[in-house]
């Protein structure tokens, strides 16, 4: 099975991007097969924009003063 261990949100040229990790366990074992596997992708659903725009809004009303 494959489990996020991490999502980072961000806008560049491109557009609004997702990058995340992963690792990958034997499901029957729990042994870890990889660790820390990234990938990269263009968000292009309108909910998806919608979400992280929300989600980078939240992050810089909270940055600190």
């Amino acid at each position: 099975m494959k489990i996020i261990t991490s999502v980072t949100v961000f806008n560049d040229a491109i557009g609004t991007r997702m990058s995340a990790t992963y690792s990958e366990i034997d499901e029957a074992t729990g042994r870890v097969i990889s660790d820390n596997n990234r990938f990269d992708r263009v968000i292009t659903d309108q909910e998806a924009k919608d979400h992280s725009a929300a989600l980078l809004e939240y992050a810089t009303e909270s940055l600190p003063e």
